[in-house]
């Protein structure tokens, strides 16, 4: 039963002379009843909030039913532990005073060196290594020797033989510390000292008697462990009677989960199989016969140039420098360009140069801890290539940086080319760790997240409104329908009123157009001298022009009218997007890999559960036939086949994109390998070469 602040917390008592057929409010969880909403929606909030503790495992900050079914899984792991174990660890529970984490150590550590009757271990036989089981221990006092039993596949002993303890060979133990710290909860009901549970100390012979140590501040009544009274007597006694009715709500309470725990492992027994709720964990997912065809997920790439324990702080400085490159007066430059010049000798290559650079002049802007080692040392004010490496040795040689300091020496002599590429990281990570807790970039993060706030807002009364106006013309067709109802019942007298309409329409009609001056009809033009059938021809056709123009005006502002509903939010998004600087993955597949996707690469990485090993698609053809293999049944790989379909668009594009500037990259070199062949010339102009011509066009002067 779940702890509140360390103790144990008692159910409300169900009403009293409730009729069978009265409307309750029941926690589904506890099964608790109440006749009065308010108060049953007080204790759902208060189950609701971590304030719980799983009396069991004793984990904290839990809700009430993660709590219960924290204490139910460590029932079931408890009932697991070995039987051949079971009344060894209780002798060592019994009326010990140690705390449980150094109780737990002395079990533990004890399972290790000794040995009991039952346990399973390997032993050697005929010069081989086989499975056996202790039957027997054999003590002849100098010596102690064992009879086992040789077990077969099927776990049954085929042989016994006598063997000493040197040819015995321990398994770990079974189970962990955190099963066994289970098994002592469960075990014992008091634990200063530990008291085993008084049906427990008989089925398995294990003395309910005191030790001497413990009578002088102890004693047994009534088969329970109390502290002897002291000079307080009659509050000894007081505190015993609470504790005694405690104990006995405690026992009802235990008694009634029992019961619970009864129902639900006769349900759990019936032969009947539930259908399986999809989604569920990605390794419980089973093969189905109305499984789709899943296609192959592709092999990943991993020709990185840098080591491939270094790719994820490679990915991270680049991601760094292309989200705040505005704010660091950096010019954007590519991921492939940023590898390569990091594996590169030349120590005064100009993109790492201004790379660190843009970092420094951050940090001293900031007048953070850096500026004050600069200022110690009475450095220039202005960075440049010539002293550069200055302000470098200046950051390492700041405390707390002992591992990076011991390259202090070859930087000084003007050899930073030479430093290995993991040394390079390591230095760019903790320029970029330490650029993060600057004033400027918290303030820049700052921005962008009440933009995007207010783009959210926005969004959303979008959303309203849009809801708003498809309620109204719900309302609006359902009244045109009435409308047509009340026609069709009231038909011969709209038939009636339509007749004598048209029949004054009619008359009007006629009377227009018989209206006449000296007897002619009034819309024919009069023929004069001055020439007004052509200017009158003329008026009418820049009136029909008019006409033209008023009707495109009013078809695009129809169509604007129309837009706000489909385009407004597609731009919102984009905006939003635009102002997310935090790129976060995509989602996990079902070993736990974790998907990448920047937006200025047009590459998907993949990083392996253990973030050891990193990969990436590059085709369009990749995305696709990775998106087929996703099974939509399992957690992750739904959500992930979600994610990559809602950025689709923006994904294949941009692997579309690389793939056609890879192919142009690769005609240029072979142009440029040609004319270096005839010149005898350094290829320098070659596109895999661009980052040895990198310029700065953002920087500060």
């Amino acid at each position: 039963m779940p702890l509140y602040k360390r103790k144990p917390f008692y159910l409300a008592e169900p009403p009293q002379d409730m009729d069978p057929n009265e409307l309750v409010f029941q926690v589904r969880f506890t099964k608790e009843v109440f006749r009065d909403y308010q108060e049953y929606l007080k204790r759902l909030n208060f189950y609701r909030q971590r304030v719980w503790t799983c009396k069991v495992t004793g984990k904290t900050n839990l809700t009430y039913e993660e709590a219960l079914v924290s204490e139910r899984r460590a029932t079931e792991k408890v009932q697991q532990f070995p039987k051949e174990l079971v009344a060894p660890v209780l002798h060592l529970i019994q009326y010990s005073t140690l705390s449980l984490k150094d109780l737990v150590n002395e079990v533990y550590t004890m399972l290790q060196e000794r040995m009991f009757e039952g346990l399973e271990l390997h032993g050697r036989k005929e010069q081989s290594v086989c499975a056996c089981k202790i039957l027997k221990i054999l003590d002849n006092g100098d010596t102690t020797l064992y009879k086992v039993g040789w077990v077969d596949k099927a776990r049954k002993v085929t042989d016994t033989s006598i063997v000493k303890a040197g040819e015995l060979i321990r398994k770990k133990p079974p189970f962990s510390r955190n099963v066994l710290k289970a098994f002592i909860r469960e075990s014992t009901s008091k634990s200063a000292p530990w008291v085993v549970h008084e049906n427990l100390a008989k089925k398995h012979g294990i003395s309910t008697e005191l030790l001497e140590e413990l009578k002088d501040r102890f004693i047994v009544q009534n088969g329970k462990v109390h502290k002897k009274a002291g000079r307080n007597n009659v509050m000894d006694v007081k505190d015993n009677k609470i504790n005694k009715k405690r104990k006995e709500i405690e026992n009802e309470n235990l008694e009634g989960m029992g019961t619970i725990k009864k129902k639900l492992k006769k349900e759990e027994e019936k032969p009947e199989e539930k259908p399986v709720k999809y989604p569920i964990d990605d390794l419980l997912v089973q093969p189905a016969a109305d499984d789709p065809v899943f296609t192959d997920r592709p092999t990943l790439s991993m020709d990185f140039h840098v080591p491939m324990d270094c790719v994820g702080d490679l990915l991270m400085v680049w991601d760094f420098c292309s989200s705040f490159s505005r704010l660091l007066h950096l010019w954007p430059f590519s991921l492939e360009d940023f590898e390569n010049a990091l594996c590169h000798k030349d120590s005064d290559l100009m993109l790492l140069v201004e790379l660190h650079s843009a970092i420094f002049r951050l940090l001293i802007k900031d007048e953070s801890d850096y500026f004050m080692a600069v200022q110690s040392k009475r450095r220039k004010s202005k960075i440049t290539l010539a002293n550069w490496a200055e302000y470098l040795c200046d950051f390492l040689e700041m405390e707390g940086r002992a591992e990076l300091s011991s390259h202090v020496a070859t930087i000084k002599r003007g050899h930073y080319g030479l430093l290995d590429i993991n040394v390079k990281l390591e230095i760019l990570r903790e320029l970029v760790l330490e650029a993060l807790t600057t004033d400027a970039i918290r303030e820049k993060l700052d921005d962008c997240i009440e933009q995007q706030q207010a783009l959210a807002a926005t969004r959303r009364e979008q959303l309203r409104k849009k809801k708003k106006e498809q309620h109204l013309k719900k309302e609006e067709t359902d009244n045109k329908q009435m409308d047509r109802g009340h026609v069709l019942e009231n038909g011969k007298e709209n038939s009636h009123n339509s007749v004598s309409q048209q029949g004054t329409e009619k008359v009007i009609s006629s009377k227009k157009n018989h209206i006449s001056e000296n007897g002619e009809i009034a819309n024919k033009p009069r023929m004069d001298d001055g020439g007004g059938a052509e200017r009158l021809k003329h008026l009418s056709a820049t009136k029909d022009a008019m006409k033209g123009q008023r009707r495109g005006k009013d078809k695009d502002k129809e169509a604007w009218e129309k837009k706000p509903g489909e385009y407004k939010e597609q731009h919102l998004e984009r905006e939003i997007e635009k102002l997310s600087i935090r790129t976060s993955s995509l989602g996990k597949d079902r070993n736990y890999n974790r998907y990448w996707f920047f937006r200025h690469e047009g590459r998907l990485f993949v990083e392996s559960s253990d973030h050891k090993q990193w990969g990436y698609y590059s085709t369009k053809e990749e995305l696709d036939a990775l998106m087929g293999s996703l099974n939509p049944k399992g957690e992750r790989e739904r959500a992930l086949q979600r994610q990559l379909e809602k950025y689709y668009l923006r994904i294949s594009t941009a692997l579309q994109k690389r793939s056609k500037d890879v192919a142009q990259k690769i005609l240029l070199e072979e142009a440029v390998l040609r004319r270096s062949t005839r010149v005898r010339a350094q290829p320098r102009d070659s596109p895999a070469m661009a980052f040895l011509r990198y310029v700065n066009k953002w920087k500060e002067n």
